[in-house]
């Protein structure tokens, strides 16, 4: 089942996607629910609800594909994001190293435990919108991610129940300004302005709910930008799985339905991977296997 979020007649509404034409306004079925969260915090009871009203939908509450405009489908209650993907990592260590000639490896934290941090989830656009590029940077770059949604919240998950609290996946562009995050990651901390600016997290097109992949997924995914293949891979590289996420994440603190939790970039899923830079006006699809493609550009 592929759900989303669209902008119609003025206002954003929950939809399920009923065929490549039609969606139903998921406000117009009985559901009392204001957004996407509200669904995800029904549970099985709110998807149940949402099957039977896509098995005989009425008229009265679907919307045409032609009429409305795209928007983020979910916004995230909280959001991480992860570093799980080894070939990317180390294909960025060889960038560095040419062109600061010290040498990076990767530390043994990285195969002990899952590496993330919290981005802002503020700052999410969806399927068709533009990308702002920020006014203190000039090296902009987008990063190929599978995404969870939580859906089941809890504390303390063990690894072997993490599947049953994902709700759904999507496919995550973490927009990235690489000059500003080379200076901040100097401090050791997290990245900052690197990665936060207005409209730099794209999340969509869609969000498949759990129930239409097998764990762990093993997704094909791919870039392209104005149309050319910059690169991909498979989710099934991830060195830390997302039930080992979720496992991880959920010690001693509590998950809560609705958080966004991307998987990092998967390898040759940038452009600093591969010597590649966007330009104003770039457009750019990533393609994630079952759930469809993520399209937007970047406008200066």
């Amino acid at each position: 089942m592929k759900l989303g979020t669209v902008a119609h007649e003025g206002v954003e509404k929950p939809v399920a996607v009923i065929d490549a034409d039609t969606l139903l306004d998921l406000r117009a079925v009985g559901l009392n629910i204001r957004d996407m969260v509200d669904l995800v915090k029904l549970g099985e009871a709110g998807l149940e609800a949402v099957r039977d009203a896509l098995a005989d939908p009425q008229f009265s509450a679907t919307i045409g594909m032609e009429d409305v405009q795209m928007r983020c489908p979910i916004r995230p209650v909280q959001y991480r994001d992860c570093l799980v993907f080894e070939e990317h990592l180390k294909n960025c260590f060889t960038v560095m190293e040419q062109a600061t000639g010290r040498p990076h490896q990767v530390t043994p934290v990285w195969y002990d435990q899952p590496i993330y941090y919290k981005g802002n989830r503020m700052s999410f656009i969806g399927h068709g919108q533009d990308v702002r590029w920020p006014g203190y940077a000039e090296h902009l770059d987008l990063e190929l991610e599978l995404a969870i949604i939580i859906g089941k919240g809890g504390a303390d998950i063990p690894a072997a129940d993490a599947p049953g609290h994902i709700w759904g996946y999507t496919i995550l562009n973490d927009m990235t300004a690489r000059d500003a995050q080379m200076v901040e990651m100097a401090g050791q901390l997290g990245p900052a302005k690197g990665k936060d600016f207005d409209t730099g997290n794209i999340l969509g097109p869609w969000i498949v709910t759990a129930d239409e992949f097998t764990h762990p997924v093993e997704l094909n995914m791919e870039v392209r930008v104005n149309g050319d293949r910059w690169g991909g891979g498979n989710s099934g590289a991830m060195h830390h799985s997302f039930a080992d996420i979720i496992a991880h994440i959920s010690k001693s603190e509590t998950l809560y339905p609705g958080e966004v939790i991307g998987s990092g970039t998967v390898g040759t899923g940038c452009g600093l991977e591969l010597g590649k830079r966007l330009a104003p006006g770039d457009a750019f699809e990533l393609e994630v296997e079952g759930i469809g493609v993520l399209k937007n550009r970047i406008v200066r």
